[in-house]
C-alpha cells in the first residue's frame, strides 16, 4: 500500500513538474513573439519617418512626378494609420507603400543627379 502512494505521488509530481515546464515554455514563447512584433513596429515606424525625406529630396529633381509622389505619400499616410488595426490591414498597408516606393525608385532612377545627392 505504501509503494502504490509512492508511486501515485511521483507520477502526480512528474505531471505538476510537467504541466509547470510546459506553462513557463509557453509563456517564454508569447514573450519573445511579442518582442519580436516589437521590434517590427520599430522598424516599420522608421521606415515611415524617412519616406517625408526621400519624397522631399525626390520632388526637387523629379517635379513632374508628382502622381508618383503623391501615390507615396498616401500609401506612406495609409500604413501609418493602419498601425494597430491588426496585423492583416498593417501587412496589406506595408504591401501597398512598398510598391509605391519601388516605383519611386524607379522614377529616382531617370535622374542621375538625384542618385549623386547624399540625401538620397
Amino acid at each position: 500500500m505504501v509503494i502504490i502512494g509512492i508511486v501515485v505521488g511521483v507520477i502526480v509530481l512528474i505531471l505538476i513538474l510537467g504541466f509547470i515546464l510546459t506553462y513557463n515554455g509557453l509563456v517564454r514563447l508569447r514573450n519573445q513573439m511579442r518582442n519580436a512584433w516589437s521590434q517590427i513596429d520599430v522598424q516599420l515606424k522608421r521606415r515611415h519617418d524617412l519616406i517625408p525625406n526621400l519624397v522631399e529630396t525626390v520632388k526637387g529633381y523629379a517635379a513632374h512626378e508628382r502622381q508618383t509622389l503623391e501615390a507615396v505619400t498616401a500609401a506612406r499616410g495609409a500604413a501609418v494609420s493602419a498601425v494597430g488595426k491588426g496585423v492583416g490591414a498593417q501587412a496589406k498597408a506595408e504591401g501597398e507603400l512598398s510598391g509605391a516606393l519601388s516605383r519611386l525608385l524607379a522614377v529616382a532612377e531617370r535622374y542621375p543627379d538625384l542618385k549623386a545627392n547624399q540625401n538620397f
